[in-house]
């Protein structure tokens, strides 16, 4: 179901010239600043998306929970109260299930491709993949919408990984210049319509996208050339960089005028605050940090086993659009009856004024005392980060973190993989900073006498740790949390220890979150080197033989049944063909398909060539990307089938050719480094002897 994406040029005839016709250095001068154009708009626009689903979240949120915490004090049976703690429940039940409902629904029955975070698809985008329907404007307000219900519903998720695929998404649609979705066609940025273009564009969406979600413009950028890019450059990391800055700063303008501040302070969507104190650290600790490091590696790989099994099992047993939404439901309705088993059951109580608790609830606690347990739940995930973070020594009970951290924990396995739009970010960094906190408070309780046992630096490190057992992401993942909490470069030695030792201990036993979810869904993702069973292969031994060649100048009948009988997406163009036996002819050129049905739509024929040879240019094959027209789109071709068609101006002359004895790990590298959908396979007499995709990398 998986087609590659072309980010090889064709440098045929007409594209050498529309080079040649435009070759100076005032057009040259102005595509380079309309494409830096372009990434400053894509910066500001993902900005303004981000501070829009935060603006909504916030106020249903803040909505619902003040809410709750109303119908909590009316009706606890105390003091003669005659309440019932049922009808809070209720009406928690009845606030999420409504929710969820409406963004599962969304997803499952108008675009499924917005489920979860997004990230795996992004990724398979830039690695050369065609995922359907990943770059549209109904995908971005399918997302948008999903991620909103999703939080509001309080399901375990947040909104930072979604934020990646609509900058990705805004980045496809403004570098285009046209919206497909609206047939609406702005004539502005011709030049860019194609994969090549389009890929560079997505991946400082991706960027600024990340830079929005956490307030973090380098760690956006690392994250798109860690975790994202599979091809980058110098200037494209230089644009990737604007588009982040200015998204964070848009981000940080706009947000901070919304909550009223005048030094704009307001970093990002994921804002973990400040720590009063500097964080240090005993150099005695570096062997405690790489503890909680293996910790969460552990952690994090049972947690990504546990996931596939579960996300295995959905695929399986829940195949039905309706099973899937009744399955979010439920998932919320278990959330929230976790939840209140918690508040009801575990008696810990806090005085008020000692925690920035937004919405405190006192249930059967005295009066001036809050539940520290209604605390943990009654906000956004990310507000329970910040206050886990944050919280004065003593805030939480033992218990309290300990039966947290496991609920929260299978919760959130449990939540990733539904049909809806949220992302994994959120609940690992909560889940580790439960348990990074955990184990401060059980250091201090066997050693009272220390003095180095912050809460919230072991909090820092436990998310840290977590995060990488999940993710496996390390560069961008430290600087990312050093850019939202503002911590010292002195602390960057211990986010690192502990992120590598999560990393090093996760990739022993599985792979990150994001690439089992790529091998789950079968996408053909090609990895950084060649699978160990293909060394000491040959091009020979992958290659596919069912290969299906075109003259230099064919029969219009021949193409035309040709694209009807065959799904095949390139041809190699050959010559010196004897008995009219194309197979034996020597490869002079290579087509796409694409380009064959334009040839066939607009009659480009050689008999006719006086009528359209003056008005055609690559713009004539540009105009209709990205949605190629089919094979049965092409009028009927009666009077026409003994015309002829004339390759030369139309073909790729320079594909790439290796010979059948090359090595696969050499033409492996060729094939990745070039971003190749194809690669021809030739004999020494330049004959066609095979095709290699990237199917034959994977599947053989």
């Amino acid at each position: 179901s998986f087609q590659s994406l072309d980010y090889d040029v064709c440098e045929n005839k007409l594209f050498q010239d529309e080079l040649r016709r435009r070759h100076s250095d005032r057009f040259s001068l102005r595509t380079h600043v309309i494409r830096w154009i372009i990434f400053v708009l894509i910066g500001i626009i993902t900005a303004l998306i981000a501070c829009s689903i935060d603006i909504v979240i916030e106020e249903l949120s803040e909505i619902k929970y003040k809410f709750l915490k109303y119908s909590v004090d009316h009706n606890v049976p105390m003091n003669g109260n005659d309440g019932d703690l049922a009808l809070p429940f209720l009406w928690w039940i009845l606030l999420s299930v409504i929710p969820v409902a409406i963004g599962a629904a969304m997803v499952t029955y108008i675009e499924p491709i917005t489920a979860g975070s997004g990230i795996p698809q992004v990724k398979s985008y830039l690695n050369g993949v065609k995922v359907p329907r990943i770059v549209r404007i109904k995908t971005l307000a399918v997302k948008s919408i999903g991620v909103i219900t999703s939080v509001v519903g309080g399901l375990a998720g947040g909104k930072e990984g979604p934020m990646i695929h609509a900058g990705a998404v805004v980045a496809a649609g403004i570098s285009q210049g046209k919206s497909t979705t609206f047939v609406k066609d702005f004539r502005i940025f011709k030049a860019f319509r194609d994969d090549h273009e389009k890929r560079d564009f997505v991946l400082g969406g991706a960027a600024a996208g990340v830079s929005a979600a956490f307030g973090a413009p380098i760690g956006g950028m690392l994250f798109s050339l860690e975790e994202a890019a599979s091809f980058w450059n110098q200037n494209l990391i230089w644009r990737t960089l604007i588009a982040s800055i200015i998204s964070s700063f848009t981000l940080n303008i706009v947000l901070s005028a919304y909550h009223g501040l005048n030094d704009f302070t307001f970093t990002g969507l994921f804002n973990l605050g400040k720590f009063e104190q500097p964080l240090s650290f005993e150099y005695f600790e570096l062997p405690l940090f790489m503890m909680l490091g293996v910790s969460g590696g552990l952690l994090g790989a049972a947690w990504n086993a546990l996931n596939m099994r579960i996300n295995k099992f959905r695929k399986r047993f829940v195949p039905w659009k309706c099973g899937k939404v009744c399955e979010a439901i439920l998932v919320a309705i278990l959330g929230v009856t976790l939840a209140c088993t918690m508040i009801y059951f575990i008696n810990d109580c806090r005085p008020l004024g000692n925690d920035p608790t937004i919405h405190p609830v006192q249930l059967f606690c005295e009066d001036n005392e809050y539940n520290a347990v209604a605390a943990l739940w009654f906000q956004t995930p990310e507000a329970t980060v910040r206050a886990l973070f944050h919280d004065p020594p003593g805030s939480h009970k033992i218990l309290t973190l300990a039966m947290f951290t496991l609920v929260y924990y299978f919760l959130s396995c449990a939540t990733f993989g539904l049909n809806v739009s949220l992302g994994v970010f959120i609940p690992t960094a909560l889940v580790g900073a439960a348990w990074g906190r955990l184990v401060a408070m059980l250091l201090f309780y066997l050693f009272p006498e220390t003095q180095f046992l912050h809460p919230g630096k072991y909090a820092l490190i436990g998310a840290a740790a977590n995060l990488g057992g999940v993710l496996r992401m390390t560069i961008s993942l430290s600087v990312i949390l050093m850019e939202t909490t503002g911590i010292e470069t002195s602390f960057f030695f211990p986010l690192i220890i502990a992120l590598i030792s999560a990393k090093w201990v996760g990739d022993y036993f599985n792979d990150g979150i994001y690439d089992s979810v790529i091998e789950v869904n079968n996408v053909p993702m090609l990895p950084w080197e060649p699978l160990p069973q293909y060394k000491g292969l040959t091009a020979k031994e992958i290659m596919s033989n069912s290969v299906v060649s075109i003259k230099l100048r064919d029969n219009v009948h021949y193409i035309f049944e040709v694209l009807k009988r065959c799904s095949h997406n390139g041809f190699p163009v050959v010559d010196d063909v004897n008995n009219d036996l194309r197979s034996s002819g020597r490869v002079c050129g290579f087509i796409l398909r694409s380009q064959l049905i334009v040839i066939l739509q607009k009659a480009l024929f050689a008999e006719n060539k006086r009528f359209w040879e003056s008005d055609t240019t690559i713009q004539t094959f540009r105009d209709v990307y990205p949605r190629y027209p089919s094979i049965e789109s092409v009028r009927p071709l009666d009077r026409k089938l003994n015309y002829t068609v004339d390759l030369s101006i139309f073909m790729n002359p320079s594909p790439v050719r290796v010979n059948a004895h090359d090595s696969v790990p050499r033409i492996f590298n060729i094939f990745r480094a070039l971003g190749l959908r194809h690669m021809l396979v030739i004999s020494n007499e330049n004959r066609i002897e095979g095709i290699i995709t990237r199917r034959d990398f994977i599947y053989k």
